[in-house]
């Protein structure tokens, strides 16, 4: 079996908005997930995250701190993610997605998370983990 490791990351803004990322999916609405991907050459887990969130935002972070790991298996390939809370330091919104899977960059009301639909189901489940205590834990 395969193996696939990745970063995401956990951003709010001074709204208490969330940047997300939309994809589409045949016969599927806008499927929202916080930035993310995989880990390419060699890069850790907190220069993965940097990268994706530029990649697919045009947003420049920085690490806060590990918030949330685990460990699936998605379609056969063993998947383990780190999830970092990260704070905006620069940058732009600009959708540039080498991938082409992002559909839709925006900030969305931590208060609507509920109402997002989004790409993972588990996702949601760390998110409102994190936003229902008000802070996020970091280790």
């Amino acid at each position: 079996m395969s193996n696939w490791k990745g970063a995401a990351a956990i951003c709010i803004n001074e709204n208490n908005e969330l940047l997300m990322v939309a994809q589409e999916k045949p016969n599927h609405p806008e499927l929202w997930s916080v930035p993310s991907g995989g880990l390419e050459g060699g890069e850790t887990f907190e220069e993965c995250c940097v990268r994706e969130v530029l990649e697919e935002t045009g947003y420049e972070v920085e690490i806060l701190g590990q918030v949330h790991e685990y460990d699936t298996v998605t379609y056969g390939v063993d998947v383990h993610i780190k999830y970092f809370a990260v704070q905006l330091v620069g940058g732009e919104k600009k959708l540039q997605d080498p991938d082409n899977l992002i559909v839709d960059v925006a900030w969305k009301p931590v208060a609507k998370m509920d109402d997002l639909f989004m790409l993972f189901e588990e996702e949601r489940k760390i998110l409102l983990r994190y936003i229902e205590d008000g802070v996020l834990k970091v280790n």
